[in-house]
């Protein structure tokens, strides 16, 4: 079963996505260059727990 994952920007700490991802594959976190409004830029997002 896949669970839930909440992306927040490195930059503004802002929570800004959710996804999700298949805890037996890899236990690190999930990390991923997205759009940010709030920045208006790409920023690296990485995922909370």
């Amino acid at each position: 079963m896949r669970t839930k994952v909440i992306l927040i920007c490195e930059e503004c700490l802002n929570r800004n996505y959710t996804t999700t991802k298949s805890p037996n594959k890899n236990n690190e976190r999930l990390e991923v260059k997205k759009y940010c409004k709030y920045c208006n830029k790409y920023t690296i997002h990485k995922e909370t727990r």
